[in-house]
């Protein structure tokens, strides 16, 4: 009887401690996550190799996994991956913004050998918020992969605001009623940026 009382015992306890969480990896040294973030930076020079569509389909997977309102994934996204595509693209852009300096414009895509263009949903108020957590997994999915990247707003300004923009956001092929938001370049880094000051004074509790 006490033998069984003990086996009984013994197993409830073995039970009890697999119900039990796991407890939190809150050693930053050794957390993969933290030392993802903690690692990226925007990078403004690529060597010329382009990213691999494997890659960029795992990235994209990573991209569309980010939280969303309502799960509307209010957001559409088209790579371009084609030297000839980018150039001809960028020849537009720069046809289409006649008084500003060719350079300054070509210069907007900082040579990111690939560059994703997130349009938002103008039927959903939060959209233009789903498309920044879009690019932040995708940002971060590919620091995880040793691509790197960098978040642009320079080359949806030149292009909304060209002479020939219908022509231009007609190569995206972006839906009706789809708005380009940000873009996103990807490739391998050439430059290794020193991580510049953060204010966590700006982050404050409320009791």
């Amino acid at each position: 009887m006490k033998k069984t009382f003990l086996l009984t015992f013994a197993l409830l306890g073995i039970l009890l401690m697999g119900c039990t969480p796991t407890p939190a990896n809150n050693d930053p040294m050794n957390n993969e996550t933290i030392n993802t973030i903690m690692a990226r930076r925007s990078i403004r020079q690529y060597h010329s190799l382009t990213v691999a569509r494997d890659t960029m389909m795992q990235i994209m997977t990573c991209g569309i996994n980010a939280a969303n309102g309502q799960n509307k994934q209010s957001w559409e996204v088209r790579i371009v991956d084609n030297p000839s595509t980018m150039q001809h693209i960028q020849d537009l852009m720069v046809t289409g913004n006649p008084t500003l300096q060719a350079d300054m414009v070509r210069g907007c895509m900082r040579g990111a050998p690939v560059m994703a263009f997130i349009a938002r949903d103008l039927g959903y108020d939060f959209s233009a918020y789903d498309c920044g957590l879009l690019a932040g997994n995708m940002m971060l999915a590919a620091q995880s992969l040793g691509v790197g990247s960098i978040c642009l707003g320079s080359p949806v300004r030149f292009i909304n605001q060209a002479d020939n923009s219908t022509e231009i956001l007609a190569l995206l092929n972006l839906s009706e009623n789809y708005e380009l938001c940000l873009c996103v370049g990807f490739g391998y880094a050439n430059e290794s940026p020193a991580a510049k000051p953060r204010d966590i004074n700006k982050v404050q509790y409320i009791d």
